[in-house]
């Protein structure tokens, strides 16, 4: 998912950090990268953890 790649290229979040807290998994974007496919309720879950956390520059 380019979205969580670019959420934590921005945040400087370590990947295990944030498979953590967005998806209780310390594994998720390791697995994300070697092709694992969430399910549509974490890939939601995923989404609304980047969408609150994310800040418009203004």
């Amino acid at each position: 998912m380019t979205k969580i790649e670019k959420h934590l290229r921005l945040s400087r979040v370590t990947p295990t950090r944030f498979g953590r807290e967005a998806a209780r998994d310390p594994r998720f974007v390791f697995d994300l990268r070697r092709g694992r496919e969430p399910r549509p309720r974490t890939e939601a879950r995923v989404l609304a953890f980047i969408a609150a956390r994310s800040t418009v520059a203004a």
